[in-house]
């Protein structure tokens, strides 16, 4: 931890400020910004890890070196998460063109597509699963997702698609999770404020 090293040579440590200080007087600040940044790199080339300065307490921990490789499949789940999101997109915007308008909106999916596919493909568990089934409270906004990738999956139909947000004799699709219309696909709500808890 910086805060907790005790500097040996506080005139050298002077010397490295007073230099930076003199390049933003005479180059200005894109090119200090620009020298850290080259420090940055090169520190990494040598194996060590750079102070964290992210303000946000949200950092991945594990540096790129230790990080393990995504699997060899990856680019066929790639491929899959782009007709996902493809799908999804396209399920909203043409139940916003319907005369009811129920289409509602797609930001939430696309805001966390990503990470529901890193789950999907590698993460969650399912019932066959040693220590039993992942329990995954969905938001709910991100049901056109669900939907879309069951339905690239298999396990829905194009009508079911058509009739999004509309709870037609089983052949349509809820507008959030909920197994009271949608018992083989949802296993609990998870909209309403406190409901799914």
């Amino acid at each position: 931890m910086a805060q907790d090293f005790i500097d040996p040579d506080p005139d050298e440590t002077r010397d490295w400020l007073e230099s930076l200080h003199g390049v933003v007087e005479a180059e200005g600040q894109e090119k200090a910004v620009y020298l850290l940044k080259e420090l940055n790199d090169d520190v990494r080339k040598l194996g060590i890890r750079p102070p964290d300065t992210t303000i946000s307490p949200y950092s991945n921990t594990i540096p790129p070196e230790k990080a393990a490789p995504m699997p060899e499949d990856s680019l066929t789940a790639m491929k899959v998460a782009a007709y996902v999101r493809w799908n999804a997109m396209a399920m909203v915007a043409r139940a916003n063109k319907s005369p009811d308008a129920l289409g509602g909106h797609i930001a939430s999916f696309a805001s966390s597509a990503t990470l529901y596919e890193v789950g999907f493909n590698w993460f969650f568990k399912g019932y066959d699963a040693p220590d039993g089934p992942d329990l995954i409270f969905y938001q709910g906004h991100s049901a056109p997702g669900m939907y879309a990738r069951a339905f690239v999956e298999g396990r829905l139909d194009e009508e079911h698609l058509e009739n999004f947000r509309r709870e037609v004799d089983g052949k349509g699709l809820s507008s959030y999770p909920h197994p009271y219309l949608m018992p083989d696909f949802w296993q609990f709500p998870t909209v309403s404020m406190g409901l799914g808890p």
